[in-house]
C-alpha cells in the first residue's frame, strides 16, 4: 500500500471499469465513477430496491461510453436523458427538466423518482392502487417535497435562499449547517485526498464501489424511513385530520380551535392543505388539541398552530403571562385547573384533562 497521484488513480480506475463484464442475463445499472454524491447514491437504491425489474442487479461504475451502452439503465452520467432507454443524466446543457409544478432542476435522484416514483409507493401500500390512484400522486407530490428536492438542488448548486436577497436584508447565518445534510452525509464515504490506495487498478476500482455501495445503502435507509412514514402513517392521519377539521366549530364559533380525539396524529401538512382547500376567507385554526396517550386517563396538549410547517413563529402562542410556569402555580395565573405546563416559548402547554385543555385554548383566544 502506498500513496499515488490523483491523475494516475483515476487513470487506473476508469481502465479497471473498462474491463468490467455483465454476468449473463443479469440487469446492469450503470453510474459514473470516481468521486460520488446523493443523488445517484439514491437513485441506484431505489432502482436496486423497489422497480422490480433492476432488483439485484449489478452495478457498472464508469465513464466509458462503450461500457455504458451495454447497460440496461444510467444514471447520472452519460449526457443523455432519454426515458424510453432508460437513460437519465442531467449534466447536458440542455437540460431543464423540473418536477411537474416545481422549478428546482432534477438531478439523477429527481429522475429516478420522477419516472419510477409513483411505481414504489403504489407497490408500498395496502392493496397496491393504480399509480394514478390519487393517494399515489399525494404521496409521490409530499415525498418529493420533503426529502428528494432538497438532494436536486444540492446537486444541481441550488441554494434554498436568494443570497442576493438575503445579502440585500443584510441577513447572515447564525451557524453552518453544511455538513447537517444528506448530500454531505454521503460525501463523507468517499475516500479523503490523503488515503493511501491499492497499487493494483482493479483493488483500487473495487475499494472506491464499496465505499459508494455503504453510501447508496446509508442513503436508501433515509428514504426508505420516509417512505414507510408517508404510507403507513401520514397518509391515514389524513383523514383523522379531516375528520377533526369539520368538527373544529363545535368548539370554537369561528373554527379557531381543532381537537384530535383518542390519538394524536400528524396533523400540520394536512391541516395546512385542508385550509388552502377552504381558500384564504376560511378562519385559520389557531390551536390543535390531542391527548398525550390513547388512554381515558391521559393528559392533554394545546399546540399552537406554527405559521408554516418549518417555522418556529406560532400564528398566536399561548399568552406570555402564562410561559415558564407549571402545576399549581400555573393553575393560578390561568385560573383553570388541572394545569401541567406551558413551554417558555409559548408554543405548546398542556392540562390534565380535555376540559381544562379546551378551557385553556379558549382563554388564550380572549
Amino acid at each position: 500500500m502506498f500513496t499515488r497521484p490523483l491523475a494516475f488513480l483515476r487513470t487506473m480506475a476508469e481502465n479497471a471499469a473498462k474491463r468490467i463484464k455483465t454476468d449473463g442475463g443479469a440487469l446492469t445499472i450503470g453510474t459514473h465513477n470516481g468521486h460520488f454524491h446523493a443523488d445517484e447514491a439514491l437513485a441506484v437504491h431505489m432502482l436496486r430496491q423497489h422497480v422490480p425489474k433492476y432488483t439485484g442487479a449489478r452495478l457498472v461504475r464508469t465513464r466509458d461510453p462503450a461500457l455504458l451502452e451495454t447497460c440496461d439503465i444510467v444514471v447520472d452520467v452519460g449526457g443523455e436523458y432519454e426515458p424510453a432507454r432508460d437513460r437519465y443524466d442531467h449534466h447536458q446543457r440542455t437540460f431543464t427538466t423540473t418536477f411537474p409544478d416545481h422549478q428546482t432542476k432534477l438531478s439523477s435522484a429527481g429522475l429516478v423518482y420522477m419516472h419510477f416514483g409513483k411505481g414504489i409507493i403504489s407497490r408500498s401500500l395496502p392493496d397496491a392502487p393504480a399509480e394514478d390512484n390519487d393517494k399515489v400522486g399525494l404521496i409521490w407530490n409530499k415525498l418529493y417535497d420533503s426529502f428528494v428536492e432538497a438532494l436536486d438542488a444540492h446537486d444541481n448548486g441550488i441554494s434554498v435562499y436568494d443570497s442576493d436577497a438575503l445579502k440585500a436584508a443584510g441577513i447572515e447565518k447564525r451557524f453552518s449547517n453544511g455538513g447537517f445534510t444528506l448530500g454531505a452525509m454521503v460525501g463523507r464515504f468517499n475516500g479523503n485526498w490523503n488515503d493511501t490506495a491499492p497499487s493494483d487498478p482493479v483493488a483500487a476500482q473495487a475499494e472506491e464501489d464499496g465505499r459508494f455501495e455503504q453510501a447508496s445503502q446509508r442513503i436508501g435507509e433515509e428514504f426508505d424511513r420516509a417512505l414507510d412514514y408517508y404510507t403507513k402513517a401520514w397518509l391515514p392521519a389524513r383523514d383523522v385530520v379531516e375528520t377533526a377539521y369539520k368538527a373544529r366549530k363545535e368548539y370554537d364559533a369561528e373554527g379557531r380551535i381543532l381537537v384530535l380525539k383518542g390519538q394524536s396524529a400528524p396533523w400540520k401538512d394536512h391541516l395546512y392543505t385542508l385550509e388552502e382547500e377552504e381558500g384564504e376567507r376560511v378562519q385559520k385554526v389557531l390551536y390543535v388539541l390531542y391527548p398525550e396517550k390513547p388512554t381515558p386517563d391521559a393528559k392533554w396538549r394545546v399546540q399552537c398552530v406554527p405559521e408554516t410547517g418549518d417555522s418556529f413563529q406560532s400564528r398566536k402562542p399561548l399568552p406570555e403571562a402564562w410561559r415558564g410556569f407549571r402545576d399549581e402555580k400555573l393553575d393560578e395565573i390561568t385560573q383553570i385547573q388541572g394545569g401541567v405546563f406551558v413551554h417558555a416559548a409559548g408554543f405548546i402547554g398542556g392540562n390534565k384533562t380535555f376540559d381544562g385543555a379546551l378551557a385553556m385554548a379558549k382563554k388564550a383566544l380572549e
